[in-house]
């Protein structure tokens, strides 16, 4: 399926790039147009010292001018060919970095929902196996073009005008043949290439996965499981890349047969155009070295079919990770700068876009600026649902969150998230310090102000406990701290940039009861005026709040403080007497 206008369409998105960086692929071709007729000299020079030879009229002066002129011409083709490699092969790796760029900054842009239904490691193969097909249609598909097209035009007026026109048409014979087959090839391999690209998704996905969750797999001793169905999707990755190496195998010999059946036409009517004294032997020489070096264009044309198929069939699967749009609308102009910390729900009913149910209904509160407010419920009653939607990981209709009286959709993504500290239920850190895991939202500060939040986070005597201290490599996700630790690392962080709201989801899980409450003296402490929302099964951890919303299948059933909820039947006063019992049982024991 090659069609010219579908394939400029599919490297549209990389125009600028190229706007920007002709000069480099026009001075490329340039010196490999240079070096292409330089080569074509030699078969010339090659059949004049052959006649010379054969006349016996040759000289040791001028062989050594031939074999200075040889070695000219050699030295010439050297640097320029070092010019169009450094040009055009260097610019097509500056094309590859770019797009890996625009890439990687697009999936910044996209939403929660796309990271939900789309495999991390179909992204790697993205990243990695399609970003480099393209370079290469870019890089080796423009060298090989621009020597099928010169060097074949070019070879064939240099074999027809100055030697003959009749042994030339004569060798050209297989020529149709030859593009043909590469036309024919081009097409079955653009098919299985995807089919290459996609095997090699599942594959990369597959060992993100079983990397990611080693702890799992060994704690359930399915390491043989785990290896099977690593087996069976790289016997897949196998068969699909035998698929594709089967039918290139089988178009080179193809192409080499029909180079060798023009061979074996002119060794017998080039012969007989000798003999007869129509060519001489040199030009028969010089021919023959023509159609040697015409082999290779020929060959070309296919191979530069085969890079163009394979770099517009990964250009294609880019484009359509390149078109996917965020959910979640960015308003032109924020409508604050800055919050203060008020939040309205007015009656919140959200589902989710793969459900048809509603996750919450109903919900309507006011938490006021300074507020410190409890949210409980059971598993599955919409808890972090309800905090996502105030981060506007996701989208509620218009008019049900207002922060300081403005809809949340009328304020940037930017200021909302900069004045919101987040800590969620499941911590994540970064391959990197405990410093800058403190400090990743980049606000350049000193070790003594990290030091000082880590202490209100009250992780700060583990810290010290490590030979490295704040320098700490925590590895992958945080790997070789704690739960509990992990999470504290994970407070310090969010309190560090001084958010006008804070939201703990579940976030001391993992810690103990006497720490929770040194962390939430803390914070009433240092961040008075705050706006806190906290969301726990411990009504330990929420009894102080200025209020509590009481969460049931996504509605609220009640509300109020920690006195007014033990005075009436529900969940809360249910939860807090099987709460007591249990640290009575453990205080017995």
């Amino acid at each position: 399926m090659w069609r010219g206008g579908s394939t400029i369409k599919s490297f549209s998105r990389l125009k600028e790039f190229f706007l920007a960086h002709k000069r480099f692929y026009i001075v490329g071709v340039l010196a490999l147009l240079l070096v292409n007729s330089a080569q074509l000299v030699m078969p010339k020079m090659l059949g004049n010292l052959t006649d010379q030879v054969a006349s016996g009229e040759f000289s040791r002066g001028e062989l050594a001018r031939f074999a200075l002129q040889f070695m000219g011409l050699a030295l010439l083709i050297a640097v320029f060919r070092y010019v169009w490699r450094i040009n055009i092969m260097g610019t097509a790796r500056k094309m590859e970095y770019t797009l890996r760029n625009m890439f990687f900054a697009h999936l910044q842009t996209l939403s929660t929902e796309f990271f939900n239904r789309t495999k991390t490691g179909d992204l790697m193969a993205h990243a990695t196996n399609d970003i480099q097909a393209v370079r290469m249609a870019f890089g080796p598909g423009i060298v090989s073009a621009v020597d099928a097209v010169f060097l074949t035009t070019v070879t064939i007026y240099m074999m027809a005008r100055t030697i003959s026109w009749q042994l030339t048409l004569a060798a050209l014979l297989p020529l149709p043949f030859m593009v043909g087959m590469g036309v024919g090839f081009g097409r079955v391999i653009h098919r299985r290439f995807l089919r290459v690209q996609e095997a090699f998704s599942m594959l990369t996905d597959r060992v993100q996965e079983n990397f990611a969750g080693i702890r799992v797999i060994k704690g359930f001793a399915r390491e043989s499981s785990e290896d099977e169905r690593f087996r069976e999707v790289n016997e897949l990755n196998v068969q699909r890349n035998m698929e594709l190496v089967r039918i290139q195998a089988l178009f080179r010999p193809l192409i080499g047969y029909c180079a060798s059946l023009a061979m074996v036409i002119i060794l017998g009517y080039g012969g007989a155009l000798v003999l007869r004294g129509a060519i001489t032997l040199g030009d028969f020489v010089a021919f023959y070295s023509y159609l040697g070096m015409l082999t290779w264009p020929v060959m070309a044309i296919s191979w530069v079919i085969n890079m163009i198929q394979r770099g517009k069939a990964s250009m294609d699967r880019l484009n359509a990770i390149f078109e996917q749009r965020s959910d979640i609308e960015d308003p032109p102009v924020s409508a604050l700068e800055r919050l203060q910390g008020r939040i309205e729900f007015d009656n919140l009913t959200f589902a989710y876009p793969t459900s048809t149910e509603p996750v919450l209904t109903g919900i309507s509160a006011e938490i006021l600026p300074g507020q410190v407010v409890g949210i409980l419920g059971r598993t599955g009653a919409g808890k972090s649902t309800l905090l996502n939607l105030l981060l506007r990981l996701y989208d509620a209709d218009r008019g049900m969150i207002k922060l300081d009286g403005v809809d949340i959709q009328d304020i940037s993504l930017e200021v909302l998230r900069t004045n919101i500290g987040y800590v969620p239920q499941e911590s994540f850190l970064f391959s990197t310090t405990i410093r800058e895991n403190i400090d990743f939202a980049a606000t350049g500060s000193s070790l003594e102000r990290i030091m000082e939040y880590a202490k209100i986070a009250e992780v700060y005597g583990n810290i010290v406990e490590f030979p490295q201290k704040f320098d700490t490599m925590v590895g992958e996700r945080g790997v070789t701290l704690s739960g509990g630790q992990k999470q504290r690392i994970a407070l310090a962080r969010a309190l560090l940039k001084e958010p006008q709201i804070l939201i703990l989801d579940d976030s001391f899980s993992a810690v103990d009861t006497e720490t929770e409450e040194n962390i939430l003296h803390n914070l009433r402490r240092v961040f008075p005026g705050k706006t806190v929302l906290i969301v726990s099964h411990r009504i330990s951890t929420l009894k102080n709040s200025d209020q509590i919303l009481v969460l049931e299948e996504g509605r609220v059933t009640q509300r109020g403080t920690h006195e007014q909820l033990l005075a009436q039947p529900g969940l809360y006063r249910e939860l807090y007497h099987k709460q007591l019992l249990e640290e009575q049982i453990e205080s017995v024991s």
